[in-house]
Order: structure tokens, then sequence, then C-alpha cells
């Protein structure tokens, strides 16, 4: 169970604070049913209900500072989605955020970055799908990292590249 005050990943809402678990007073919930009640960090104005027996498939806690550390060291090797077939491309890029795993998004990110670079060589734009879910991605690992890191949220790919160019002259 997760804590009050604690800061959780929750799928595509990203991070937020549990503010309390609670049965809901709805029409068509389950009113026996607890609920937990989640505020998006980046996201004002938003409430999030995420039933307590099924929280844990939806939500994890935010990465420690040493995670996020090792895992920018490692995204060098993570390797992006190798799929040809856009529409099978489209339904891993699914299958990766639903993870709600970091090195799953980095996966999403590397993909549609490299896929940019060789539509933009060929004289074409970036599929909307492309753009779509890198942009997700990004905003779920930058927005995880940002609060893990200190720092805003805007920062975070420089400071990534920056560490990955430090590992590469080592």
């Amino acid at each position: 169970m997760f804590e009050l005050g604690e800061l959780v990943v929750c799928g595509s809402k990203g991070v937020c604070t549990v503010e309390e678990v609670t049965k809901l007073n709805m029409p068509g919930v389950n009113r026996e049913r607890d609920y937990y009640v989640l505020k998006p960090v980046y996201n004002f104005g938003t409430t999030v209900y995420i039933p307590v027996d099924t929280g844990n498939d939806s939500m994890r806690k935010i990465l420690s500072l040493e995670e996020a550390k090792e895992l920018i060291h490692t995204i060098r090797d993570i390797q992006p989605i190798t799929i040809a077939n856009d529409k099978l491309l489209e339904q891993e890029y699914r299958g990766c955020l639903k993870t709600n795993l970091c090195e799953e998004w980095v996966k999403i990110i590397k993909t549609t970055y490299f896929r940019k670079l060789k539509r933009l060589q060929m004289g074409r734009k970036v599929t909307a799908v492309d753009a779509k879910y890198s942009r997700i991605a990004e905003d779920s690992l930058y927005g995880e990292l940002a609060l893990v890191l200190d720092m805003p949220k805007e920062k975070v790919a420089d400071y990534i590249a920056s560490e990955i160019e430090k590992d590469s002259s080592k």
C-alpha cells in the first residue's frame, strides 16, 4: 500500500502525490471499494482515482536518486525498438507506456529520435504517431527525473546528455 504524501508514478498521469485513501460516493462506483486519491504534480487541477486493490498494477513509487543516476548511466545500452511496421510499432509504443517503466520510456524516446533523423534525411516529416509517443515518453521520464534530481523539467534532457557525454569520455 502507498502512503499518504508519497510520490508515485501513475500511468499516463505522470508523477502524482497520494492525497488520501477513501471510499468514493459517486454514481456507478462501488462504494465499498477503497480508492487512492492522487494529485498529478504537473497537471494542476486534476484528480485521479485508482482502486487500492489494483494500484500496484498501475502505480509505482518514483525512482530513488541512486536509481535515477543508474538509469541515466545505462541509457546508452538501452536498445531502441526495431519494428519496421508502423501499425505494430504503435502497438509496441502503447505497450511500453503501459509498463510504467523508465527503461521502456527511454526505448520510445530513442526509437522516435532515430526515426526522426532518418525521415528528415529523406526529406520527410516526423509521423504524428512518433511525435505523440515521443512527447508522452519524454513528459513521463523527464517529469519523474526532474523531481528526483531536484531540477526543472526542461533541464533534464540537457542533464542526461551531459552525463552521457561524461560517460563516453571515460
